[in-house]
């Protein structure tokens, strides 16, 4: 009868678990719709080529070589080293308590979410072949060395760093390369003014966003309970602290937004949601439900004046906040839990902040943790992008970012019959004509629709 029960509980958590990696894997529809909607209709296919690719290539590289650098045999805590081209072949507990394919499979699409984090920030100018090339970067070492740091038996882990779900280890990872990548290739043409000022380059489509919005709420119930690995009486407190700093997120950025511009800004409160998300990833086993509210409240002014730091002092063009939603509040939310954090006090699982009076050794590892995170991604994804702007070059042409990203490096159009009719009536091309592929480069003016 144990045996039973046993074999019962284990085949629910595999169950949970892979549902849980679904959710995660359709968060990147969430962020297509998000970063296109956010976007002019004419880079809208880059943007979804990107998304397609990001989840693509980290499927199989994170698979062949990124699982073996992350939880393979830790050498002196920095990488591991095993597993590669086979990682099932690795001897890991989790293994046993799911199987072996069952945590690849939910370790993947997290490296996927990390790789995808920049295609938003550099969208509208970089050429599809550099993105690429950074999409096999950050799949093969960046995020899985840093992984192995907090969650492969590194030495994050042995300092007693706390990010349950991946505040730091997966979103500010991509925020962090993301700054470095949109800092790299400039602003897009027109955004800044030589006097400084900020020129709002609009997107085409919030019901996108606002759909990708829900898209990545509902994923994030995969991302943050389904880390438990198991179907236990724990994930019902993770969800709820989880969608408390979502909303709370949300209802700081509406009330911010409306008292700065007499308004309440939609495109705003929808990164306020995502902030909220970002912030109580690292914490949201551990923190109670009202400071769950507490760190949601508090990533609501982190996004909302990162977001105006990096336009008007730092001048990086960031089409879609991804630095600061994801970059900002990941750290944000990384440290607060140094303050709120209060799992299981008075036990040997205890996980106290300094609020409840475990002094600052916890806050001192979130410290340490966001910071040498910070630095090694900063530092690795320059260099990355350097060498890919020295071998392809990062940006389009003048010509390319004026007629479109999705004419230039792919030949398409999201919307053949608005463009091309429009264009008809202009006396441009023939009314609801589509050219061929290989023509499409010469239609005129469909940039300016």
């Amino acid at each position: 009868m144990e045996q039973e029960i046993a074999s019962v509980a284990r085949n629910l958590n595999i169950m949970w678990t892979l549902i849980a990696g679904m959710l995660v894997f359709w968060m990147q529809a969430g962020f297509a719709m998000v970063e296109s909607g956010l976007c002019r209709s004419k880079n809208t296919c880059n943007i979804l080529m990107k998304n397609l690719m990001d989840f693509s290539i980290g499927s199989i590289l994170y698979y062949l070589i990124g699982f073996g650098i992350m939880f393979g045999a830790s050498y002196h805590g920095l990488f591991g080293a095993g597993g590669f081209f086979g990682p099932d072949s690795l001897e890991l507990g989790v293994f046993e308590d799911l199987t072996p394919a069952t945590y690849i499979f939910f370790q993947m699409v997290f490296c996927a979410t990390a790789a995808t984090i920049v295609s938003g920030a550099m969208a509208e100018r970089t050429k599809f072949a550099a993105y690429i090339l950074y999409s096999v970067a950050i799949s093969l070492l960046i995020y899985p060395v840093s992984g192995h740091w907090g969650w492969g038996g590194g030495w994050l882990s042995e300092l007693g760093f706390v990010d349950f779900a991946g505040s730091t280890i997966v979103h500010s990872v991509g925020g962090w390369a993301a700054l470095v990548g949109a800092w790299l290739v400039g602003p897009r043409l027109g955004k800044y003014k030589k006097n400084g000022q900020v020129n709002v380059i609009p997107g085409h489509n919030l019901t996108f966003t606002t759909l990708g919005v829900f898209i990545l709420w509902l994923g994030w119930f995969g991302f943050n309970p389904g880390s438990t690995l198991a179907a236990n009486d724990e994930i019902g407190h993770i969800a709820m602290t989880t969608n408390l700093a979502a909303a709370a997120g949300a209802i700081t950025v509406l009330f911010l937004t409306w008292k700065k511009y007499g308004k309440p800004d939609v495109s705003m409160t929808l990164n306020g949601v995502l902030a909220g998300l970002v912030g109580i990833t690292a914490g949201c086993q551990v923190v109670t439900i009202p400071g769950s509210i507490l760190i949601g409240f508090i990533c609501g002014f982190v996004v909302t004046y990162g977001v105006e730091f990096m336009d008007k002092v730092f001048h990086v063009d960031d089409p879609v906040g991804a630095i600061p939603v994801h970059g900002f509040c990941g750290a944000a939310g990384t440290l607060l839990t140094g303050f709120l954090a209060n799992y299981a006090p008075g036990t040997e699982n205890a996980v106290t902040g300094l609020f409840y009076g475990g002094g600052f050794d916890l806050l001192k590892a979130q410290v340490i943790g966001v910071a040498a995170v910070a630095v090694w991604t900063l530092a690795t994804a320059y260099l990355v992008f350097k060498a890919i702007d020295a071998a392809v070059g990062l940006r389009v042409s003048k010509e390319d970012e004026i007629d479109g990203l999705d004419q230039s490096e792919h030949g398409s159009m999201a919307y053949p019959d608005i463009v091309l009719g429009a264009l008809g009536k202009m006396g441009g091309v023939p009314e609801f004509i589509v050219p061929e592929p290989a023509n499409m480069g010469g239609v005129k003016n469909a940039s300016d629709l």
